[in-house]
Parts: structure tokens; C-alpha cells; sequence
């Protein structure tokens, strides 16, 4: 009998007479559906029914009616966490493989003691280059900072003036900046609504600005070189030998295509054996006001079982999933045995090149109308003080993150 049929047989029996057996679940991950189908398929105790939200988080808040599964980003801020009941009964009874998951990322769900959310997936920053070049990198798994600058300043090439090959540019994605100041410690978090460190932040633009300067002349020769040679983009950029680096996030590295991939290496973004994971990590969590609760949690414990989540990746690949969507639920499994051991089977570029758990630094709690703060606040303010030596010359990022919640709330 499997494992599944094991575990909804208990539930069934346990299960009163006038209790749904089916239970809906919201998610902002599409691959959900298919998870769900293929427990409906496994099994003719319960059926899970999913229903898409771009933010199921803010829908939580907004809605007279309620899930009784979530698996999403952003349900760990102050006004969403209130909505799930805790899992601790599932660790103490053995149900869930508590030392399986990641550790750090496990604790990010636990709040006041209490384990409300576990992690489903995480994705975190790689430096992608031609693999030609990987002799010159030092680490077989991580760059820091200081070795792109190297490595960078030893590849350009100016040609009367004018730079033919660029090694990197940190301007080139305000992703790569907005790493840059969490590896600063810059500690974006939730507050009222944001909160950070300043001096942080100014140490982190300064050292970006100063970047430039030393090694690639100034912030015109790298914008002359962009507007010639960012028709292409930037993976192809890099595989024809135009630039050395590129900044990638993993999900999108492991869906790029494969005569791409396969002329391509990369290396982990870290610093002080740090590796900033991105911020839309995916959890899960069961609703306090769940009319299913035994069909949601025979659900939850067949996904985050090491086995389930093979035959996952199996049946995805089977159906050509991999190629748009990376790993489980977009990402690498928040459980470490899938992550490190059966991930290099579907992904083998990852064999030798994991990330070091102890590495793996969750994001901070953030508040729940994160998303736009960033793309209209934070992102903007980023791309135009790396390019100024003083912070004075930039309208103030408090001064823009006011302005947008006065004309949206």
C-alpha cells in the first residue's frame, strides 16, 4: 500500500461524517494544479481544488471567505500569519520530517514559537558566465564581490577610448543592486510600513558608485557600452564572450534554454558566507477557519514527503514542465534531501555546484504591499543613487515610499 493510501485511510477513519472532504487550496504558483491533480489522482479519499491569486496573501485580508490551504510568498507579515493555525503537532507525532527541512529557512515559519508556515521552495542569486572562463574562477560553488571586480577588471577592453568587452556592470540589473545592499545588511523588513538600515544602504551605493569608477572609468562608459551591445541579452551576452558576468536568479537560470545552458557556468552570489535567497520564497500553511481539515492536511503531508516530491519532478518532466517552471513550485525544495540529492538527477549542471546550507539566508518579514515598494520605490531610488557619488543628489527613498502610499491607500 503507498504511502499516501496509508495516510488518507487513517484520516478517513478519524474523519466526522459532515466534514468536507475536499479542500480548496490558493496559491500564487500555477504548478499547483498539477500537484493537486496528481494527489487527486493517487488516491479517492479527498480532493484538493486550487484556485489562483496573483497575491493569495492579500486576498486573505480582502475576503469574507477562507481556503484551507495556502501556499504562497509574503504570508509571514503581521497582518496574514494571523489567519494559519500552528504545525507543531505534526513534528511531535512524526508526521512531518521536521530535520529534513532546511533549517533557516524552516525557522523563518516559526513565529512566537510556534511553526505556522513550512517552506515549500526558495530561489537565490547566480553569476552565470561562458563556461570557457571557469578555470579563472576560485571556488567551485561561490564569487564574492571582490572576484567579480578582479576577474572584471582584468577582461575589459577599450579600443580608442571606448570599451569593446565589458566584464560587469552592477547598473545592469537593479536586482544585482538590491542584492548588494541585502549583503550589506541593509535589512529591509517589515515596519510601518518599511524599515532599514540607512548608513547600510549608503555604504552599499557608495561601494557600487566607487565600483564603477575603479574599474570600469565611469558611469557614461558603461552606459555608452549598454546602449551599443544590450541588443542581445545579456546570457547571450556573456556566451559570445562580449561581457564575463551576468546576474541571474536561479529559476530563471534553469529554464533558460538548453543550447543556452549548456555553453553557460555559474557560481552563487555570497558574501562572509553569505547567500541572500530571494524574497518570494513560496510556504504553506492550514487556515484556522478550514471547514476541511483532515482533507488539508493528508495534502500537506504527502507533498512534503522526499519521495512525493520525486515523483513530482518526474511527472513534470514527463510533461515538459521543467522547461518553463524550475524545480518545485518554481524553485529548489525546502526539503534538503530533494534540494541536494534528487534535484542533480533532473538538473545535473547542479552536481558539485549546491549551495551550502549554512550559506542560506531567508529574506526578512516583509510587509505585505512589498512587490510595489520595491518595483516603484526601492528599485528606482537603487538605479539612481549607484550612478551619484552622494545620497544628496537623490530624492530620498523615505520621501518616495511616502508619496506612493499617500496616492495608494
Amino acid at each position: 500500500m503507498s504511502v499516501i493510501t496509508l495516510l488518507c485511510v487513517f484520516f478517513c477513519a478519524s474523519c466526522p461524517s459532515n466534514e468536507s472532504k475536499s479542500a480548496i487550496l490558493w496559491t500564487d504558483r500555477p504548478e499547483f494544479a498539477f500537484y493537486a491533480e496528481y494527489f487527486n489522482a493517487a488516491q479517492e479519499h479527498y480532493k484538493i481544488e486550487v484556485r489562483y491569486f496573483d497575491f493569495p496573501a492579500q486576498r486573505l485580508r480582502d475576503s469574507a471567505s477562507y481556503p484551507d490551504i495556502v501556499v504562497g510568498s509574503w504570508l509571514k507579515s503581521a497582518s496574514t500569519r494571523i489567519f494559519f493555525k500552528p504545525l507543531d503537532s505534526y513534528f511531535r507525532n512524526k508526521t512531518l520530517p521536521v530535520n529534513a527541512f532546511y533549517s533557516r529557512l524552516l525557522a523563518t515559519g516559526n513565529i512566537d514559537g510556534k511553526q505556522y508556515l513550512l517552506p515549500v521552495s526558495f530561489n537565490a542569486p547566480v553569476m552565470i558566465f561562458a563556461k570557457d572562463k571557469a578555470g579563472l574562477l576560485s571556488n567551485p560553488s561561490t564569487i564574492g564581490f571582490d572576484e567579480i571586480k578582479n576577474l572584471s577588471s582584468n577582461f575589459n577592453r577599450l579600443n580608442n577610448g571606448v570599451y569593446t568587452h565589458l566584464g560587469f556592470s552592477p547598473a545592469w540589473d537593479s536586482n544585482f543592486l538590491f542584492i548588494t545592499a541585502t549583503l550589506f545588511n541593509v535589512s529591509f523588513r517589515e515596519a510601518n510600513p518599511l524599515a532599514w538600515d540607512s548608513l547600510a544602504l549608503e555604504r552599499a551605493m557608495s561601494f557600487i558608485y566607487d565600483w564603477t569608477m575603479a574599474i570600469n572609468t565611469s558611469v557614461q562608459a558603461e552606459d555608452d557600452f549598454t546602449f551599443k551591445y544590450f541588443y542581445d541579452p545579456p546570457a547571450k551576452l556573456a556566451q559570445s564572450g562580449r561581457i564575463l558576468f551576468t546576474h541571474i536568479s536561479s529559476d530563471a537560470l534553469f529554464i533558460l534554454p538548453e543550447e543556452t545552458r549548456s555553453n553557460l557556468d555559474f557560481r552563487w552570489i555570497a558574501e562572509r558566507n553569505n547567500i541572500p535567497l530571494a524574497e518570494r520564497s513560496l510556504y504553506m500553511g492550514l487556515t484556522k477557519k478550514s471547514k476541511s481539515p483532515k482533507a488539508a492536511a493528508a495534502f500537506m503531508r504527502w507533498f512534503f514527503q522526499t519521495d512525493t516530491q520525486r515523483q513530482i519532478l518526474e511527472r513534470s518532466r514527463d510533461n515538459r514542465m521543467l522547461e518553463t517552471s524550475f524545480g518545485i513550485g518554481g524553485g529548489f525544495s525546502g526539503l534538503r534531501p530533494v534540494s541536494e540529492q534528487v534535484f542533480p538527477r533532473f538538473y545535473p549542471d547542479l552536481t558539485g555546484h549546491m549551495p551550502p546550507e549554512e550559506y542560506l539566508s531567508p529574506a526578512n518579514i516583509l510587509p505585505r504591499y512589498w512587490v510595489a515598494l520595491k518595483e516603484r520605490c526601492l528599485l528606482p531610488y537603487l538605479q539612481e543613487r549607484a550612478k551619484l557619488p552622494a545620497r544628496d543628489n537623490v530624492y530620498p527613498l523615505e520621501r518616495r515610499i511616502a508619496d506612493w502610499l499617500r496616492l495608494n491607500n
